[in-house]
């Protein structure tokens, strides 16, 4: 049902014109872990919560593309979702070890306590012919993957067992298999629900929503590249809402854009979003036509717990943590963390999500209030670098920072404060000179700051020079007189320029003692200053 209705509706009205929606193995996952408590508590109410969450997700979904709110999805960083989706793939693949063995094990209020029980349970009460099904499902599934990855390891795994499981009996001998399921076209309509238990869902369905979104969008994108399309992230969180809308109307489950869907469509030539809904008219085709549904009766539940074991497998990617590490440390730390926390707050995966969040914009937060400043000198080539990375020697009268980021309300003080260590590291110090080509912005915060932050120094007799300072950040220093008159000469177009203006103007005009001056003579007079032309400026 899930590759019906929802592939028709997706493509209708989303926006990219070759991306697949129908089930993938995360979101399939999520939804397993947001109804795994109804499994046990209220199992005939398990596919019809299972369409309410369609109808959550969906509904989360449109309400945010109608409101034009795609870019709050972006707040889940990419840290957060390796960490949260490996976590996710071990607690689905171990929530199978139950039916992989055979046996009924209470349910814990956590995931640790819930495989401990399965455990427990299994060691005294393994049904082995269930085993048995299960481990050759295994078998089947990864040696075709291995030896002959042409044949579809899971369709023959499902072949096999439901054929040997209707030869000798299976479900007689105590092995529990599918069952009844229903034949034709799904009727449409909302189901009957119980709204506290569908309150229940509200934020898991959020997490799933946030997801299959990304994982959407992300696939989107890089079809985006090799179509020359432009993709509207609120139209295509419009379409992904309206086809799980689509989804629970019809008794299935969320869904999202599918990478393997998408890629066979790329390869078969789609051009237009009517191949997708091409696909779901065959689907449904095969529904009223072929009943391959009574066939699925002798399936053994073990088979089905070995397809996700296996799906769960590729989806546990550690590489992916140890790439984060390499991108930077707090990256590392925040998928690490979302991972763990998943793992123990499980089966409430929102939580961690939830946890991942914050902290992912607490160090957005500290990054931008915490800029990197460079000190820049002169290496033995003549170029100016990073002193402390290349080990160079810094002058004693002239200071040249590089400030990375804008000038704001949030990074003020930490400016200051780095000015102001120079200072004082710097008994001799003359000339601060600051290269403003990566101060993108700056607000009245920072505005003021440099003008207190100038009376300051002028006070110590420590002039306050920049140098590449970008044209929207002069207009404001234009406008608020920071650029005046008496500090026209204290605004360079390079760094060059700056330093031979402070070079003239100190007392010591040694260049073995500064190395900023290498290129620069020592004339007996001052220099006459550069002009501010604010037109001109970068």
């Amino acid at each position: 049902y899930a590759s019906f209705l929802p592939v028709i509706v997706s493509a209708l009205f989303g926006s990219s014109r070759q991306l697949q929606t129908g089930p993938v193995a995360v979101v399939s996952l999520l939804t397993a872990a947001a109804l795994e408590p109804l499994a046990t508590t209220n199992p005939e109410g398990y596919f019809v919560y299972a369409a309410v969450l369609a109808l959550i997700v969906g509904i989360f979904q449109v309400s945010l593309g109608l409101l034009r709110l795609g870019v709050l999805v972006e707040f889940l960083s990419h840290s957060v979702v390796i960490g949260f989706t490996n976590a996710a793939a071990i607690i689905i693949g171990t929530s199978q070890l139950s039916k992989l063995f055979g046996v009924t094990a209470e349910s814990g209020s956590h995931f640790y306590e819930t495989i401990w029980n399965v455990l427990v349970e299994a060691s005294t009460h393994t049904h082995f012919l269930t085993l048995a099904m299960g481990i050759a499902a295994l078998v089947i599934i990864f040696g075709l993957k291995k030896f002959a990855p042409k044949i579809p390891g899971v369709l023959t795994a499902v072949v096999v067992t439901s054929l040997v499981s209707w030869l000798i009996g299976f479900e007689a001998h105590g092995g529990k298999v599918v069952g009844v399921v229903p034949e034709g076209l799904p009727s449409i309509g909302i189901p009957i629900f119980d709204m506290s238990v569908a309150l229940d869902l509200i934020t898991k369905g959020i997490v799933i929503a946030v997801i299959g979104y990304m994982e959407a969008i992300s696939i989107a994108k890089a079809i985006a590249v090799q179509t020359r399309q432009r993709i509207d992230a609120n139209q295509g969180l419009v379409g992904q809402g309206l086809g799980n809308i689509a989804s629970g109307l019809s008794g299935a489950y969320p869904v999202a854009g599918s990478f393997s869907r998408s890629a066979v469509n790329m390869a078969a030539g789609a051009k237009t979003g009517f191949a997708a809904v091409f696909t779901g008219i065959l689907v449904a085709v095969s529904l009223v036509l072929l009943y391959f549904s009574q066939y699925l009766y002798h399936l053994p539940q073990a088979t089905l717990a070995a397809v996700i074991i296996s799906a769960v497998i590729n989806l546990i990617r550690i590489k992916q943590i140890k790439y984060a590490f390499r991108v930077h440390n707090h990256d590392g730390f925040i998928a690490v963390l979302t991972f763990v926390l998943t793992l123990i707050l499980a089966p409430h995966l929102e939580q961690s999500i939830f946890v991942g969040v914050v902290l992912s914009l607490g160090l957005f937060m500290y990054r931008t209030m915490h800029p990197h400043i460079t000190i820049l000198s002169r290496a033995a080539d003549g170029e100016l670098r990073d002193a402390g990375s290349n080990i160079l020697k810094t002058c004693p009268n002239i200071s040249l920072m590089r400030f990375e980021g804008p000038l704001f309300f949030a990074s003020a003080m930490y400016f200051e404060e780095k000015v102001l260590e120079r200072v004082a590291a710097k008994p001799d110090l003359k000339f601060i000179i600051v290269d403003a080509e990566a101060i993108t912005d700056i607000d009245a915060t920072g505005e003021d700051m440099l003008h207190q932050l100038s009376l300051r120094l002028a006070a110590l007799h420590i002039e306050f020079v920049f140098a590449r300072t970008k044209r929207q950040v002069m207009d404001v220093f234009v406008r608020t007189g920071f650029a005046g008159p008496d500090w026209s000469d204290h605004f360079y177009r390079h760094d060059e320029s700056a330093i031979e203006f402070a070079w003239q103007n100190i007392n010591n005009c040694e260049e073995d003692v500064c190395p900023l001056a290498k290129e620069h003579e020592c004339p007996a007079q001052r220099l006459t200053p550069i002009k501010l032309d604010p037109s001109k400026t970068s």
